[in-house]
This record gives structure tokens, sequence and C-alpha cells, in this order.
């Protein structure tokens, strides 16, 4: 084989990674033997919405992880330039972007993990009830496509209002035959992320050494951070407790007023939601003690779907921890917090049965 050859079999691979599911004329190439050279091994992650606010962040976070070996981006919009643009970062994940209803399936196949931050944004004004009817079909239309080419992959949900969107999941899975409850996580990272930020203003720390866990939902009152148990051990005065509680729960609206009518927390959920992927490849890794708050099927409390500490293993949930101790301005909270589930839960679960 010639230098010309060479040359054309190298373009080629390069554009099987940008256009997977076009058939290259400059030679034999197929997505099942389409790898860069010295492509690193690890898992395989799959993102849902790539081309989308939080998408985007999400993916160029993910192209920089090293445990990522194959990135597959998919939208229903604009992938093939965000999936070139990341291509170009010379990291090892190899990158592949597939677009639009007909390359779902494709962009599925053989994933470790599948990462869904798809759906409409919330805007001013906006409930992430007022989500729900826009983003309940995508979820459902997505996670029936999961079930049918990798039902053993680690679910991480994003997609608003999480507290339904979750169930919808499960629903689509149990239809399907494949529902495994461990591995279908809803992300809660985001108001850990900010309850961890605001504690540490709070407290003049790094917030890299504060952990708070925020246990209930990922919606306004059914976020609950426990204060009571931050660590480092620490108290609050009722002032500092209502105000850290607050700011908490409305963290998203306070990105989505500041934006004014040009998006929302895009940028720290992307973050967050990496944080929370690379938790769970770490525990696929089998990696020991990696314990995170996460919104599952749950018997914590009477509600099936509730967000507290898990440890994650291999097989995605595999312990889950009590809610410990509450003071009486914590058992209120979590009062409200389960009225409030309770109907987005069942919201949820009658969407996915008509």
């Amino acid at each position: 084989m010639g230098p010309n050859s060479d040359a054309s079999e190298r373009i080629a691979r390069i554009a099987s990674h940008l256009n997977p599911m076009e058939k290259n004329e400059c030679c034999s190439l197929r997505v099942g033997n389409c790898r860069s050279k010295g492509g690193a091994s690890g898992f395989k992650v799959a993102i849902l919405g790539a081309a989308g606010g939080i998408g985007q962040s999400l993916s160029m976070l993910m192209k920089m992880n090293p445990l990522v070996s194959v990135l597959h981006l998919y939208d229903v919009v604009n992938t093939p330039g965000v999936t070139a643009d990341i291509s170009h970062m010379d990291t090892a994940a190899v990158v592949r972007g597939f677009l639009g209803q007909k390359q779902l399936e494709d962009a599925l196949i053989g994933m470790d993990l599948v990462i869904i931050p798809a759906g409409v944004p919330r805007k001013p004004g906006m409930t992430r009830d007022d989500l729900f009817n826009i983003n309940a079909g995508i979820v459902k239309t997505l996670c029936e496509a999961i079930a049918k080419c990798c039902p053993k992959a680690i679910v991480n949900l994003i997609s608003n209002p999480v507290n339904s969107t979750v169930p919808i999941a499960a629903e689509v899975f149990k239809r399907a035959g494949t529902y495994d409850p461990n591995r279908l996580l809803g992300v809660t990272m985001l108001d850990v992320v900010r309850a961890n930020t605001f504690v540490a203003e709070v407290l003049g720390l790094d917030p890299r050494e504060v952990d708070v866990p925020v246990v209930g939902g990922h919606a306004g009152v059914t976020i609950l951070p426990l204060l009571s148990q931050v660590k480092p051990p620490c108290s609050f005065t009722p002032k500092e407790i209502v105000y850290l509680t607050e700011r908490i729960q409305n963290g998203g609206t306070e990105v989505v007023e500041a934006k004014a009518g040009a998006g929302s927390a895009t940028l720290s959920m992307a973050y967050a939601a990496v944080k929370f992927a690379d938790a769970c490849l770490r525990a696929l890794r089998g990696d020991a003690g990696i314990i995170e708050c996460a919104y599952v099927d749950s018997k914590v409390t009477e509600l099936p779907f509730f967000a507290s500490k898990v440890r994650l293993g291999r097989g995605g949930v595999e312990e889950f921890f009590p809610l410990g101790p509450l003071n009486d301005y914590e058992r209120e909270g979590l009062e409200k917090a389960k009225k409030e589930l309770a109907v987005s839960v069942e919201k949820g679960i009658s969407f996915a049965r008509k």
C-alpha cells in the first residue's frame, strides 16, 4: 500500500468518527472497526442531547475524562458541528456524532453509561412542572431505545422534571422487561454542588472540603439539605439555616433570573453531571467507597423514588444509606418534600402508563 493509500485510510478513519453512520467510499472502514490508533481502554459513554445548553459543556468535559474511551454524541440537531469541534481536543476518547431519530439506536449500541440532558430548558417564570409535557415525551422515546440497544447500561437522567422523568424511565424499562432499579439514577448532584458552595461561603471554607447531604428530590421544597449532618461538623444559627435551605432550593431559579431569559443553569449542571458520571465510571471500574446522593428507586422512605446517599458499584446502586438523625426543621421539611414528591412521582407513572 502506497503513501496515497495510507493517507486515504487515515482521512477515512477521521471522517468515520465524525459521521459514523455514513459509508465512506475511500475504504472499507465501518463503525465496528473504526477506532483511532492508540485509543485508551475505558468505558463507552453516550450523551443524549449533546448539542444543547447542558449537552455541549457536558460533552466537552466528558471528552476530558480519562476513563472514557468512546464518546457518542446524539441530538436531533447540530450534532455534526459539536462533534467536529470536540473531536479536535487532544484527549484519548474517540468521539462519534449521531444526528436524528434514525441514528438514535446506533448511538446507543454497546454503551456502558448513558447520560440524558435532552429536553427544553427552564425559562423565566417556568417551574419544572411546566417542562413536563415536552420533556416527558422526549425521555420516554430515548428510554425505549436504551431498553432495546443497551439494557445493561447505567443511565444518568438529568432531563427535568427529574422527580417525574425518572419514574417515566422506570415504567418504560419495566414494560420492555429490562428494568434494573439499581442502574437508573436521577442526577441531583447540582443540589449537592450548590449546597457545598453556599455552606462553604458561610463558613469561610474551601467548597471541596465541605460535604452536605441533600435528600428528597430535585425541585423546590423537595430539595432538602441536611445541614445538621454537614462535614466538617459545624453549627448554624436559625437564620443561617433558613437562608441556606431556601437558597439551595431556589438555586435554579437564581440562575434563570440572573440570565434574564438567556438560559438556565447549564454550566454548573454540566459540571455536576460530569462529577456524578465520573463517580459512576469509577464505580464501574471497581473502585471502592463511591458514595453520592442520587434520586433512585428507593425504600429509604415510603415513597417509590427518593434522593439519598447511595454507594455505587459495578452494578449501579449497591447500598442505600438511611437518612440519619434529623432535627425538627429537617423533619418538617421532609414532610413537605414527601407530599410534593408523591404528586410528581405519580404524574410520571401515569404519563408512562397511558
